[in-house]
């Protein structure tokens, strides 16, 4: 991937925001989400993404429909998901959904998909958690014959057959762009080399170069098993201020809560100040001025050969202001700054 190819774009979970002292309501955060979808293409940015979650303070549990919102309001940026958790979706409506999306996007539409690291959907859906892996595997499976064959024959044990099944709207040729999403399973990084797909890196805690070894696995198993090389990108958390004082202390006042909570509930680490200043200067938060933050996510495209960096730029209550100029400051600075960085030291990709 040439300097001048490589993408940035944003992630968000729709997580509600505020304004002022005001907490917006789910239905005002939903309407914020294509407000700036909107915005991420007026300042030049490649990708927006949404998330799927069932957890309180998300609104992101019907992405296709917050996507083809977006599609209306917006012209040229590609739109997807940051994950959408196969194992408790139906392929054929998944399917439905997002040749749907792609159609009324006029061939915007793209997707990563994970087995789900927040678990509220199992249950949510009637699905049993000891079937994780079976429920992802199938039903990669399904949906990949769903976009790449027609008419679609197809058996196995998660869900009932499909006899020459032909589905419409018709995807494009080949299927819409479709990721796979890993936390740090070799097992995942694997399957989506056996399958031939592009590597999205979910990398929230520690040295992002530690999954360079992952990288390597990718690689080389595309090349096993007969596989063109594939695009490799990044999901990280982030804010993007004016000054690095400004972006360290407002991100730090919404993070801190916020993980705070998750160290409770699945045993993280405790959100101490050292902590969070060591995860900015050499961990997974890509917080501080645009150069601070250029800088970063040229460093970490080199040392991974990314061809795509996306940021999750909301957290919960964070202000839609603060929202808004990352927005602002990721494409119209930080962008063009990472691109000028990579041209003078490309990425070994």
């Amino acid at each position: 991937m040439t300097a001048a190819g490589f993408e940035l774009g944003l992630n968000s979970f729709g997580e509600v925001a505020t304004d002022g002292d005001r907490v917006l309501s789910d239905a005002e955060t939903v309407r914020l989400l294509v407000d700036e979808a909107r915005l991420a293409e007026s300042v030049g940015l490649d990708v927006f993404s949404l998330g799927e979650h069932y957890r309180e303070g998300h609104n992101d549990s019907a992405t296709p429909v917050l996507l083809a919102a977006a599609a209306t309001a917006t012209e040229r940026i590609r739109l997807g998901t940051s994950v959408t958790v196969l194992s408790t979706n139906d392929p054929v409506r998944l399917f439905h959904e997002f040749a749907t999306l792609d159609a009324v996007s006029n061939g915007r539409a793209q997707m990563v998909l994970g087995r789900a690291s927040a678990t509220e959907s199992f249950p949510l859906f009637g699905y049993d958690l000891a079937d994780y892996e079976r429920l992802f595997e199938e039903k990669l499976d399904l949906f990949l014959r769903l976009q790449r064959d027609e008419p679609v024959t197809w058996s196995g044990t998660v869900r009932s057959p499909l006899i020459g099944q032909r589905l419409h709207p018709r995807m494009r040729p080949g299927g819409i762009p479709t990721w796979i999403g890993v936390g740090g399973s070799p097992n995942s990084v694997i399957r989506a080399a056996r399958h031939g797909l592009p590597l999205m890196l979910a990398i929230i805690g520690g040295r992002p170069q530690r999954f360079a070894g992952h990288v390597d696995l990718y690689t080389k198993a595309l090349e096993q098993f007969g596989h063109t090389l594939q695009p490799i990108g990044q999901h990280s958390l982030g804010l993007v201020a004016d000054t690095d004082e400004e972006a360290v202390e407002t991100w730090w006042r919404y993070w801190q809560p916020v993980v705070a909570a998750l160290a409770e509930e699945r045993g993280f680490y405790k959100p101490d100040r050292a902590r969070y200043e060591a995860e900015i200067d050499h961990g997974a938060l890509f917080v501080g001025s645009p150069e601070t933050v250029a800088q970063k996510i040229a460093t970490v495209a080199r040392d991974l050969r990314l061809s795509r960096f996306d940021l999750k730029y909301d957290i919960m209550h964070l202000p839609r202001e603060a929202r808004a100029r990352t927005i602002q400051l990721l494409g119209s600075e930080v962008a063009p700054r990472v691109r000028e960085l990579l041209a003078k030291e490309p990425t070994n990709v």
